[in-house]
């Protein structure tokens, strides 16, 4: 069984037992969450629930990591014109491992 969320403006695909990389969520090391924004989930049986379907299904994950990605250097240029800029930017992430989908 999986399902479809919805975090942080992008979607993934979770199953029980995943470790997922979300954008940052505000809650401490450990603690349990309920993760909203669900839109689909996949049954055992092979049934696809979408929409109100899914109204009663809910997600519950732990948080197992708050960190920083990795660094994505930017570098613009123009010819000719003696412009160069150089900077980097690292984006701030939740681990989150997801503990059951319950329908």
């Amino acid at each position: 069984m999986y399902a479809i969320i919805e975090t942080g403006g992008k979607q993934y695909r979770v199953a029980a037992g995943d470790r997922v990389r979300v954008e940052s969520i505000p809650a401490e090391l450990g603690a349990e969450l309920e993760l909203a924004g669900l839109k689909a989930v996949s049954t055992d049986d092979g049934r696809f629930l979408t929409g109100g379907d899914v109204a009663n299904a809910k997600i519950t994950a732990t948080v197992t990591g708050q960190d920083r990605g990795a660094k994505t250097i930017v570098f613009k240029f123009k010819r000719k014109k003696q412009y160069k800029r150089t900077y980097g930017h690292r984006q701030n992430y939740t681990e989150v491992t997801v503990n059951q989908v319950v329908i």
